[in-house]
């Protein structure tokens, strides 16, 4: 090959060029951005206006952004600038088509008693400190895993109306099975919070690095202690029905650059790769006949299909 050629070859190859993982996402994913050919200086960046933080992934540098629920269908811009140059790309949003139910509860399981506020006010804070970790690479290699292969009884982004007024989101996905079933880790990482909290009942937060934490609700036991270091898949409780809920199930939340995210999302994404494919327009939202919730045990928003355990909506505030 004569020399130009060749030399416009390699010029080519060598070019920064930024990737989004999926080219297409919903409302509330999780989406991995690629940046290749920058050199040994980290990007600078951002998706939809939020910033980046990279990390370094062998040749190329990558970040997680998350989307926030409220983003609307259309086209977000990714920005980066990276070995002297201005890239550009655009990440599609699709619908999301969020179910819908009306909950009539009782008040009580609605409004907490101020005799618990205290209480909740202190789970908070013990989430909010477990949040706190400076940001690191990755802690794992390998693709997240779901906690448990089962049924959903709740998805993330179902939007509950309580009584007829109170709005309510839930921010996780909610999986079935008996009580005592195993729960398991869903990557490598470390648990930064072990604590039986009034709304999330005996609860495990593992950090998994690059912003990455995952939220593990209303187990009946808990087998790792906070500090421990943990492999993917290593059983980190039981399945319970402890805190505000109905009946024995797990209420799994993702939380990444300090937004809840659908953890589906963040499964989908092949991290060895770095590909992730391309979210469809979820159906027209699904609507519910309007239901009444007699439950046994404190359970806020709880919603489910009628055969299966009902899981409740957990408030984006705890988490």
């Amino acid at each position: 090959m004569p020399l130009a050629p060749l030399l416009a070859l390699l010029a080519a190859a060598a070019a920064p060029s930024l990737t989004l993982a999926p080219e297409a996402a919903r409302p509330g994913d999780a989406v991995l951005v690629r940046v290749a050919g920058a050199g040994r200086e980290a990007p600078r960046g951002t998706l939809g206006g939020r910033p980046l933080t990279f990390w370094r992934a062998g040749a190329e540098w990558r970040a997680l952004a998350a989307l926030p629920i409220e983003t609307p269908a259309g086209e977000l811009p990714a920005e980066a600038e990276a070995g002297g140059a201005a890239l550009r790309a655009t990440l599609r949003i699709v619908e999301p088509g969020f179910a819908s139910r009306t909950l009539t509860l009782a008040p009580k399981y609605v409004e907490p008693p101020e005799a618990v506020k205290a209480r909740i006010a202190a789970d908070r804070k013990a989430f909010a400190d477990a949040y706190a970790r400076p940001f690191e690479p990755p802690a794992f290699a390998r693709p997240f895993a779901l906690p448990r292969r089962a049924p959903t009884s709740g998805r993330y982004g179902d939007q509950r109306v309580l009584n007829g007024e109170k709005p309510s989101v839930h921010y996780g996905l909610d999986l079935t099975g008996p009580r005592g079933a195993p729960v398991a880790a869903a990557n490598a990482g470390r648990v930064v919070l072990v604590r039986d909290a009034y709304l999330s009942g005996r609860s495990v937060v593992l950090w998994h690095g690059a912003g990455i934490y995952t939220l593990y609700f209303h187990l009946d036991r808990v087998d790792v202690r906070a500090g421990q270091v943990v492999r993917r898949g290593q059983r980190i409780g039981r399945l319970g029905s402890t805190g505000r809920s109905t009946g024995p199930h797990l209420h799994w939340s993702v939380r990444v650059d300090g937004l809840l995210v659908d953890p589906e999302s963040l499964v989908a994404i092949d991290f060895a790769r770095g590909v992730a494919p391309a979210r469809a327009p979820a159906p027209s939202p699904a609507v519910a006949s309007p239901a009444t919730v007699p439950p046994p045990t404190p359970a806020p928003a709880a919603v489910a299909a009628p055969a299966a355990p009902v899981a409740p909506a957990t408030p984006a505030a705890q988490p």
